[in-house]
């Protein structure tokens, strides 16, 4: 999942957070989304599906050649 979030557009990510932190706002706040906001909403549009496919299939990939994950350097 992080891989794909990763993959996702830098306006994805930021509408995705702010998504949470709304429905974290009224849960605590034991309320509900106003009339108007719920029919902007667009719950069945899959942002992160293609992007999460994809890095199951390069998994699978790398797994089926036996290779490990990738070598990544991070210098301190």
């Amino acid at each position: 999942m992080k891989e794909a979030l990763r993959r996702c557009s830098r306006k994805e990510v930021d509408d995705r957070n702010a998504r949470l932190k709304r429905a974290m706002d009224l849960s605590m706040k034991h309320a509900y989304l106003s009339k108007e906001l719920q029919e902007q909403q667009t719950p069945f549009k899959q942002y992160i599906t293609p992007h999460l496919v994809e890095v199951e299939a390069e998994q699978n990939e790398r797994l089926h050649l036996g290779a490990s994950v990738p070598y990544q350097r991070a210098i301190p």
